[in-house]
């Protein structure tokens, strides 16, 4: 198991995950389509060329979806007992097909919850480009196992 008891987690300790994923334009039209979004600015070039990017978009729900993907190994993978919140979530730059997105996490709360048994963590989660541009940012608030005694 590679993620993190509650007790493992140090505020203000930051993670810098690994893992990094190539977004492909088949990646994006699937997303879409299984969300059913079919906002021509992430799916019809033509449409796309003459917005202001010039091109299609990557939609900002899958790239937000894969912030939090690239992150789970180091964090929550096998201790988690649900995710509570996604907030303040931010696009401050676009994705575009053949971008390379890598996550880092920053723990910023760690709390038990009132009987003691599991503990809420909130982690500050940014998502960059290969130009090191930041594409979306969102704290991700967890409901974590304890550690086993």
């Amino acid at each position: 198991m590679a993620g993190r008891y509650y007790e493992e987690f140090e505020v203000g300790e930051t993670i810098e995950h690994e893992k990094r994923r190539t977004v492909s334009e088949s990646d994006n039209q699937r997303f879409c389509d299984m969300t059913m979004n079919q906002q021509p600015l992430h799916l019809d070039a033509e449409f796309a060329a003459d917005t202001r990017f010039g091109e299609r978009l990557v939609n900002g729900l899958y790239t937000m979806s894969l912030a939090v993907g690239l992150t789970i190994p180091e964090t929550t993978d096998g201790t988690i007992v649900a995710n509570l919140s996604y907030d303040g979530v931010e696009h401050p730059h676009p994705v575009f097909h053949g971008d390379t997105i890598r996550a880092r996490s920053t723990v910023t709360e760690t709390r038990e919850t009132s009987d003691g048994e599991r503990g809420i963590v909130t982690m500050h989660v940014e998502a960059f480009n290969q130009d090191d541009a930041l594409v979306c940012e969102f704290d991700r608030t967890v409901l974590s196992l304890k550690r086993p005694e």
